[in-house]
């Protein structure tokens, strides 16, 4: 069962959170940013493999993910499970529900994670009166859309080897946002997973690795990956360099 925490008055909040570039208060004032602070009152705990919400379930708050990396996912109708995006720290989950009141999806922890819990009702009592916070409101749920345009161009019209290029790219830049390295990482989810985003089967997600790796693109060691030749890598996801 997922562990909630109330925040202490010491505690890291929205005005103070060093994830905040990624986050809601991005771009906002620093008085409006303090304003972010009336909102979170507790964090959630989840533990690798739980479940944050589920499809269906009421959205009472949407979630920024403070440490971690969790994955959402749809049931199609035939049961099986599509994965519809993997999310870092700094990032919201729960915002596709926004439209209908309900999620969208199932959020799954990949590895212990905690997320700050943002209520419904107060975020939209407190965007309108706070312009800012209705402008990145907007640029958050904009992104939502972008991200589901590039999934479907990945899916309908590039090659295998690109869609698996251009998700460990699109993971490079995320990590070496956050000040991480861009070329050493540590894949939370496994091959299987990737393949299921990228539309892709394990055998050949796990064939394309063994390709780059005998190109000498990257270099992996169980699920750590190591980009050797990021121009390439780019060459192969039709990047410019």
């Amino acid at each position: 069962m997922n562990k909630r925490i109330p925040l202490a008055s010491d505690s890291v909040r929205c005005s103070t959170c060093g994830l905040g570039q990624f986050c809601l208060p991005v771009g906002m004032e620093a008085d409006d940013a303090g304003r972010m602070d009336e909102l979170v009152q507790e964090r959630i705990r989840v533990a690798k493999g739980q479940a944050l919400f589920h499809v269906g379930d009421g959205l009472e708050a949407v979630y920024g993910i403070r440490f971690g990396t969790l994955k959402t996912v749809l049931e199609r109708a035939d049961g099986r499970q599509q994965i519809t995006g993997f999310h870092l720290a700094g990032e919201i989950v729960g915002l596709d529900g926004l439209a209908r009141t309900a999620h969208a999806s199932t959020a799954v922890a990949l590895e212990d994670s905690e997320v700050c819990v943002i209520p419904v009702r107060d975020l939209s009592s407190l965007a309108g009166h706070l312009p800012s916070l209705q402008r990145q409101l907007m640029r958050l749920m904009s992104r939502e859309i972008e991200h589901d345009q590039q999934m479907l161009l990945s899916l309908g019209a590039m090659r295998a080897e690109e869609r698996l290029a251009v998700f460990l790219l699109n993971l490079s830049e995320r990590l070496a946002a956050r000040g991480y390295s861009a070329s050493t990482f540590v894949l939370r989810m496994s091959r299987e997973e990737i393949g299921n985003f990228l539309g892709l089967t394990l055998e050949t997600v796990s064939r394309l690795f063994s390709r780059l790796s005998r190109a000498q693109l990257l270099r992996t060691r169980q699920r750590e990956v190591e980009i050797l030749d990021m121009a390439g890598l780019r060459r192969i996801a039709g990047l410019p360099c």
